[in-house]
């Protein structure tokens, strides 16, 4: 199956496993959207699960992985696939935490993490890139690196110049522009829902 199969298999598969909904949904950064992807539910599938690990190691595997001595998913939407990557490579996890614990020794990284560790971040999705920015300075409070990070999907509303202008270069497995063709392609959305959905693209 070529890369591009694969992109559109992912849309498929989040048609199918309910992961991705049309309507008006306000997002996490307070704007209101057209469409809603959730891939949180995707690890109560296992087989879903190995095939989206898959399409992660498709992006992870080729070049990144030589570089990265260590990975770390962003919370919480990417903890679980940058586990199993982890694992499945076997590569050093770190956990991040959202805020620091007010206890022990008051962290704000779980796991071992060494002065210039290269650390690739994993993510879901991207929208503004604030997670993954936020992620990325905690690392670097820490002595350790970031240049690169991955996602599954790229919303491509500036989340790609905020990582640049942040020093990451963001590799997504796919855009939101393709996923809208393929979606209207296959009759899922019509003129209007593409229309509202590329119009909120903005790289």
């Amino acid at each position: 199956m070529t890369f591009t199969h694969r992109q559109d298999e992912l849309c498929e598969i989040l048609l199918r496993t309910g992961c991705l909904e049309f309507g008006t949904f306000k997002l996490s950064n307070g704007t209101l959207s057209p469409y809603y992807v959730d891939l949180r539910l995707i690890p109560s599938d296992p087989q879903t699960f190995q095939n989206i690990i898959a399409m992660y190691r498709s992006v992870v595997e080729p070049t990144l992985i030589k570089h990265a001595q260590r990975l770390a998913g962003v919370p919480s939407g990417g903890v679980a696939y940058a586990t199993v990557l982890a694992f499945e490579l076997s590569k050093p996890l770190l956990h991040i935490r959202r805020e620091t614990k007010g206890h022990g020794h008051e962290k704000r990284i779980e796991g071992l993490l060494k002065p210039g560790d290269n650390v690739l971040l994993l993510d879901d999705i991207t929208t503004s890139g604030k997670s993954i920015v936020e992620a990325a300075e905690v690392i670097r409070a820490e002595g350790g690196a970031v240049a690169d990070a991955v996602v599954l999907l790229d919303r491509q509303q500036g989340g790609e110049e905020a990582l640049r202008k942040n020093g990451i270069h963001l590799h997504a497995f796919t855009t939101m522009r393709r996923m809208a063709d393929k979606l209207l392609s296959l009759g899922t959305i019509d003129e209007r829902q593409h229309k509202e959905i590329i119009g909120q693209i903005i790289s």
